[in-house]
């Protein structure tokens, strides 16, 4: 299927592994250029690099400071030309569980400055990368959670990180069609999802059986199922007229046992 992105210019942030670096792969397999945005180890993205060399501009970057996006955006331009599609994926989540009775106050304003003031920097200078370098078309995604629909106790500063991307998106899109005609602005929300931030959460078995009780086809997602849903919503081909969306992938995903253990399928 032609999903029209070759020669389009993505950047990724939090690329360097998981949902990123397989949303990486993904575009690049399309066509596209991508700047590959991560934070401090460019990890797989040196081999791929090698492979892709005229394709792909891996660039380190802190997503908190705002001095580190804007040189993040105008190396992009100066390198690949004008950004046509933004995928706003990096994000932390503190690995132990707590309280929001005990929640430090940094570690609140810590998730809140990568998960969202991060996200707002990217689009910040996505935008006006569009305002300087005019196009018909744009496509900015953020990654959210179902942490930010169902909520997540003990993981509260996460899942409102999340949950706030969901007025960020419903007022950009708004924005967006006054510098791209039909610029879009949409989010995917993983359940569940193999990656390297959730791995010694998906070791523990009883853990995996109750999350699989939750989930109709009884099984977590790969980082390829999220990019997937990233491409598509990426392509004016494919998602033209798709703007303001969150979408779930989460194998159907409820808040509520569908199962018993005996039924549970662990994969």
């Amino acid at each position: 299927m032609d999903t029209g992105l070759s020669g389009q210019h993505a950047i990724v942030t939090g690329a360097a592994g998981g949902i990123g670096l397989e949303t990486v792969l993904h575009l690049l397999r399309e066509g596209a250029r991508v700047t590959a945005a991560y934070h401090t180890s460019a990890g797989s993205l040196t081999e791929i690099a090698r492979e892709w060399r005229d394709s792909i501009n891996p660039h380190s970057v802190d997503v908190t400071s705002e001095e580190s996006v804007k040189h993040l955006f105008d190396q992009a331009v100066a390198r690949l030309g004008r950004i046509d599609i933004l995928v706003a994926n990096a994000g932390i989540a503190n690995p132990q569980p707590v309280g929001v009775h005990e929640m430090t106050l940094a570690q609140w304003q810590r998730t809140m400055s990568v998960n969202l003031t991060g996200v707002f920097l990217c689009a910040k200078y996505f935008l006006a990368n569009l305002r300087d370098h005019p196009a018909e078309n744009a496509s900015l995604v953020m990654i959210g959670s179902t942490a930010g629909v169902f909520g997540e106790a003990w993981f509260s500063d996460y899942a409102t990180s999340k949950a706030a991307l969901h007025g960020l998106m419903m007022s950009l899109k708004n924005e967006i069609v006054h510098l791209a005609r039909h610029g879009r602005v949409n989010i995917v929300n993983p359940g569940w999802t193999a990656t390297p931030m959730a791995s010694d959460v998906l070791r523990e078995k009883g853990l995996v059986t109750r999350i699989l009780q939750t989930i109709p086809l009884r099984k977590t997602a790969t980082p390829a199922d999220i990019a997937a849903a990233v491409v598509y919503l990426a392509s004016d081909k494919l998602a033209g007229h798709v703007s303001g969306q969150a979408i779930t992938v989460a194998g159907g995903m409820e808040g509520r046992v569908l199962f018993t253990p005996s039924e549970t399928l662990v994969e």
